[in-house]
């Protein structure tokens, strides 16, 4: 998929996680701020870079603004991030079908 905007998901409320993407020519630009860096920041990045490998991005940069959001909550918000930033309409998602 390619990146033709910038979009947005997710919100700062606890439990959540924000995820901003936006065009970038270069591979990916990752950037994380989380509440429970220590702890789990490594997974989180993990969950993000596989979330962006299933969606077939190659260029991007994404910045995740975690507030203790689960796996699956990172997973659904990088993904909506991405098919909002392709500019995906209705037509052509496969909605529950690109989680896995």
């Amino acid at each position: 998929m390619e990146i033709k905007k910038v979009a947005l998901a997710g919100t700062l409320e606890s439990s959540d996680v924000q995820v901003t993407v936006e065009p970038f020519n270069k591979g990916v630009n990752f950037s994380l701020e989380s509440s429970v860096m220590n702890q789990y920041g490594q997974q989180i990045k993990d969950t993000v870079l596989e979330t962006l490998d299933r969606l077939g991005v190659k260029n991007v940069k994404i910045n995740v603004i975690d507030k203790g959001a689960l796996d699956c909550t990172i997973k659904a918000r990088v993904e909506c991030a991405v098919l909002r930033a392709c500019e995906a309409s209705d037509k052509n998602i496969a909605w529950g079908g690109m989680i896995k």
